[in-house]
């Protein structure tokens, strides 16, 4: 299938690929500009930013659907009844029923991720989700309830693809946050090279993926998919204020 992977700091996109046939999973690189409306960068430069990139992703202008993300335990089911007002959803996970909808999550150290139903020629449903999974997000079962909900839509054989992040090693936290986390999922629990606490989320959220049947495909011929640590990706961390990096899923 066709691939588009590690393509340099001019590229929009830190990853792209097309998955299966006509669908497409991407993660996007600062070159894509930041992609949020919340940070403090003038509201147009942010709609340009997103004209350009449904222009990069082959979609019509204004179709990609964001959500209002607040750490919550929400996750929005679209469908044609909300198509008119295209009102981000109040939410940390948001899924395409059939796949139809083109869908972003926004991050800029939390993980993103993406699932996929297998297609209806293959038996599936071709549902779509996204998930934006903070230390928050993790504890609340963000990723646990986006699946269940999947499932709950009759999705069988789900495929999930995680898109960069902070690394267990980069995000320090007070020890009690660690422990606190790690007695739920004690492979949260990491620590620094200096050997401080630090939590591991994208270790939490395979683990919480793996206990709801999901497979997970690795981002293969990716750059480092550490955003303290890749500069060509935002990272609130590294520069508090930074702008927004975007998982997406779409059909071209």
């Amino acid at each position: 299938m066709d691939r588009t992977v590690d393509p340099g700091r001019t590229s929009p996109f830190h990853w792209n690929e097309e998955v299966r046939p006509g669908l497409r999973v991407a993660f996007t690189a600062v070159a894509a500009g930041n992609l949020a409306l919340h940070v403090g960068d003038d509201p147009d430069a942010v709609r340009q930013s997103r004209r350009r990139l449904e222009a990069a992703l082959g979609i019509r202008a204004e179709s990609l659907r964001f959500m209002s993300q607040t750490h919550s335990d929400r996750v929005a089911l679209l469908g044609a009844s909300d198509r008119a007002g295209r009102v981000p959803p109040d939410a940390d996970a948001m899924v395409s029923a059939t796949g139809s909808e083109p869908l972003a999550v926004l991050v800029a150290d939390c993980v993103p991720i993406v699932l996929a139903d297998a297609d209806p020629d293959d038996g599936g449903t071709g549902a779509t989700a996204v998930v934006h999974a903070g230390r928050a997000g993790v504890a609340n079962g963000i990723v646990v309830k986006a699946v269940g909900e999947l499932r709950r839509r009759g999705a069988g054989t789900i495929t999930a693809w995680i898109g960069p992040s902070v690394c267990g090693s980069c995000y320090e936290v007070p020890d009690a946050m660690m422990i606190e986390l790690a007695r739920e999922i004690p492979v949260a629990a990491s620590r620094t090279p200096a050997g401080t606490a630090a939590l591991d989320l994208p270790a939490a959220v395979r683990h919480q993926l793996a206990q709801g049947g999901v497979t997970v495909e690795e981002l293969r011929g990716a750059a480092s998919s550490c955003t303290q640590e890749n500069t060509a990706l935002f990272s609130h961390r590294r520069e508090p204020g930074a702008g927004r990096l975007a998982g997406l899923v779409w059909r071209p």
